[in-house]
């Protein structure tokens, strides 16, 4: 009987590390593919962040994908990513660009948002990649050597209208996954003003920010590395 329970033992503890090597595999070649999809779409996305200049071909972008609605790009950084919108807020989740069945997933804006500055509260979600991609970096933003560099603190956010420039005003870590923070529609103006000052107030770190001058925002959203809690950043249009 022992040597039964230590076989049986053996063969689950087998099983257990296959079943852990296959998942290490398909993460690994998830990852790749992305990387190669963000290699690929790059041919349509040309910008000179030191220069200001963003030139994102959203003719051709669309082409591949009809959902293509955004690009973004946070300094010193690695998210630079074309942003896509989806039907609900689960596709994206674990497909790609291409719409590939993908762990990794894309970024992509909330289903309710138009993509549009004239949204209250444009939200962006992403996995937190161990590999750094996505919005894996969202957390070094908080950290004092990022956010003392004020150059960081310009978001730029392009969709087929123009380019616009957002400032940050707001970092944090929530405990758990929680709706308040990623609405994207307010009964009144006066509801989304007590929204941006609540969302101030949660700041880790200290921001300037004329409450009464903030007519969107864009906030982005992913896993932190305990239970459910998020990764959260906020900024405020600062031009039109």
């Amino acid at each position: 009987m022992k040597k039964v329970i230590r076989f049986l033992i053996l063969v689950l503890a087998v099983c257990g590390l296959c079943f852990s090597l296959i998942k290490i595999i398909n993460w690994k070649k998830d990852v790749d593919d992305n990387k190669d999809t963000q290699e690929q779409i790059q041919e349509f996305v040309q910008i000179e962040p030191e220069k200001d200049e963003f030139n994102i071909n959203f003719d051709e972008l669309t082409k591949r994908n009809s959902d293509t609605i955004a690009y973004v790009y946070v300094p010193n950084t690695n998210i630079n990513y074309v942003v896509v919108k989806g039907t609900d807020n689960a596709f994206y989740l674990n497909h790609n660009f291409d719409k590939k069945k993908n762990s990794a997933g894309w970024m992509f804006i909330d289903y309710s948002n138009s993509g549009d500055v004239s949204d209250k509260n444009i939200v962006i979600y992403g996995h937190n990649m161990k590999d750094g991609s996505m919005l894996a970096n969202l957390r070094r933003t908080i950290n004092k050597d990022w956010y003392e560099n004020k150059d960081n603190h310009t978001i730029t956010y392009i969709n087929k209208n123009g380019l616009y420039k957002y400032k940050v005003f707001s970092q944090y870590i929530t405990t758990e996954a929680e709706e308040y923070y990623i609405k994207t529609s307010f009964e009144s103006e006066s509801s989304f003003k007590e929204f941006v000052k609540s969302i101030k107030r949660r700041s880790y770190n200290s921001y300037d920010l004329d409450i009464d001058s903030v007519k969107s925002v864009l906030t982005f959203s992913t896993c932190s590395s305990v239970g459910d809690g998020r990764v959260v950043m906020h900024a405020a249009l600062v031009n039109e």
